[in-house]
C-alpha cells in the first residue's frame, strides 16, 4: 500500500493515528489480576491506569511500566506478554497505562503529538503521574524504576525515555521507533514504513532537547523482528544509534551473541555493565516475541502480535533490568552454613589400652618388698579400669 493511500486511510479515522492494528482485547479480562486506580494524580493524556502489586515484594522494591500496542488493553497485553506473572514471580510492582479510543480511534498511544510527547504535557505527563502515585503507595526505590512497550507503546516508552530520563534505570523498546523523528501524521508513516536514517548525533540531540538532564542516562534493550511490515526493521538501527549516542559508545557492538537462537549486539562501559542492548528476531513479524524463559517457565500467550518464537522478550528484559536474580541470591544467602562434622565418639579401648600397660610397667618396675605379693594381673587391670572411670 502506497504512502499516499496510508494517509487518506488514516484521515477517515476518528482521530489520526500513529499505527493502524487489528483489535485485540477490546476490555480488560474479568480474570485479570490488574486493579484499576482513579485519583492518581493530573492526568492530561486522560490515561487509565492499571496495576498489580504481589503480596511480596522483593527489596528494594521495583516498578515496572508496561506500555500496550494499539488495537490492545493493558490486560489484553498482559495475559499475552506474562508481565502480571512475572510480577508475581519475582516480586515487583507492575503498572499498566491504558489508552481511551476517545484519544485515539485504534487505542495506539500518542507516539508522534506534540502535545503528548513533550516533558510535563499530555499523555507524557499522564503517564509520570502513575508512576509517581506508584512509587508514593508502594515505597519504590526511586532507582529501580523501569518501563518496556511494543509497537506504539515502544514508541511511547522512547518519549518517557527522552522526556523523563533521570525517572528510569532502564528500558526495552519492541517494534517501536526512535524519539524525535516524529511530530505529525506524514513524518509518522514516513518513520514507521520507511525508517530514514539520521546521523547519530541529530537523534541524541532529539533526545537533549527533551529535558534538561545530561546524564547519567537510563540503560536500553532493544526488540524487532526482521520480517516486520509494520514498523520497519531499520527503525531498531536508529533507536540504538540514538543511545550509543547518549551514553557515548562506539558503533562497534563490543560482543556479538546468539541468544535462544537469535543474534544480540550488545555495549557496556568501563565497569562492565552493559548499557545498550539490541536483538534483531530472525523472520519474525511485527509483534512481541515469546518463548520458553531460561527457567523452563512460559511467561503469556500466543494472540495478536504475541508471536511465538522461540524467545521469551519478557522474561529477558526483566533480566537485564535486574529483577530476575534476586530469588537465587536470597535462597543462597538464606541457605543454613554446612555443619562441621562431628568427630566420632572415640572408644575408651585405646585410652584403657595405654592405661593398663601403663599400669603393668609401673607395678613390674616396683621392687619386691614381699614375696608373697607376685604379679597380679586381674589386679592390675582392675586398677586400671577404677582409674578410667569405668569401674567402682
Amino acid at each position: 500500500m502506497s504512502l499516499a493511500r496510508n494517509v487518506d486511510l488514516l484521515r477517515r479515522l476518528p482521530k489520526l493515528d500513529g499505527l493502524r492494528l487489528a483489535e485485540f482485547g477490546r476490555s480488560p479480562d474479568s480474570s485479570s489480576p490488574l486493579e484499576e486506580v482513579t485519583g492518581f494524580g493530573d492526568n492530561p493524556g486522560a490515561l487509565r491506569m492499571f496495576a498489580f502489586v504481589p503480596a511480596q515484594l522483593q527489596k528494594p522494591r521495583a516498578l515496572v511500566v508496561v506500555l500496550h500496542g494499539c488495537g490492545q488493553t493493558a490486560a489484553g497485553y498482559d495475559l499475552g506478554a506474562g508481565w502480571s506473572t512475572l510480577a508475581r514471580h519475582y516480586g515487583f510492582a507492575l503498572l499498566m497505562p491504558e489508552q481511551q479510543r476517545v484519544n485515539n480511534g485504534n487505542t495506539c498511544f500518542n507516539w508522534f503529538n506534540p502535545e503528548d510527547t513533550a516533558r510535563d504535557s499530555g499523555e507524557a505527563r499522564s503517564i509520570r503521574e502513575m508512576i509517581a502515585h506508584m512509587a508514593d503507595a508502594h515505597r519504590i526505590d526511586p532507582r529501580r524504576i523501569f518501563i518496556t512497550g511494543l509497537s506504539a507503546g515502544g514508541g511511547m516508552t522512547s518519549v518517557m525515555l527522552a522526556t523523563y530520563p533521570e525517572v528510569f534505570a532502564a528500558g526495552a523498546i519492541i517494534a517501536g521507533l526512535p524519539y524525535g523523528i516524529a511530530s505529525n501524521l506524514r513524518e509518522a508513516l514516513d518513520g514507521m514504513f520507511y525508517s530514514p536514517q539520521r546521523p547519530d548525533r541529530e537523534l541524541g540531540d532529539f533526545v537533549r532537547r527533551a529535558s534538561n538532564h545530561r546524564g547519567p542516562w537510563p540503560r536500553i534493550s532493544v526488540w524487532h523482528g526482521s520480517a516486520d511490515r509494520t514498523v520497519n526493521p531499520g527503525n531498531a538501527n536508529e533507536i540504538v544509534k540514538q543511545w550509543l549516542d547518549l551514553h557515548d559508545l562506539p558503533a562497534v557492538p563490543m560482543a556479538e551473541t546468539n541468544v535462544d537462537g537469535y543474534p544480540r549486539q550488545a555495549w557496556w562501559n568501563k565497569d562492565g555493565e552493559t548499557l545498550v542492548e539490541s536483538y534483531a528476531i530472525t523472520d519474525m513479524a511485527h509483534g512481541t516475541p515469546l518463548g520458553l524463559a531460561d527457567n523452563d517457565q512460559r511467561y503469556g500467550m500466543e494472540g495478536a502480535f504475541l508471536i511465538e518464537a522461540g524467545i521469551s522478550s519478557s522474561y529477558h528484559i526483566a533480566k537485564f533490568f535486574g529483577l530476575t536474580g534476586w530469588i537465587a541470591e536470597a535462597k543462597k544467602a538464606a541457605k543454613p552454613a554446612t555443619p562441621a562434622k562431628a568427630a566420632p565418639a572415640r572408644s575408651p579401648a585405646p585410652h584403657l589400652a595405654r592405661s593398663i600397660r601403663a599400669k603393668v610397667a609401673e607395678e613390674a618396675a616396683e621392687p619386691k618388698q614381699e614375696a608373697s605379693r607376685g604379679f597380679d594381673l586381674g589386679q592390675i587391670i582392675t586398677r586400671a579400669l577404677t582409674a578410667a572411670g569405668l569401674m567402682k
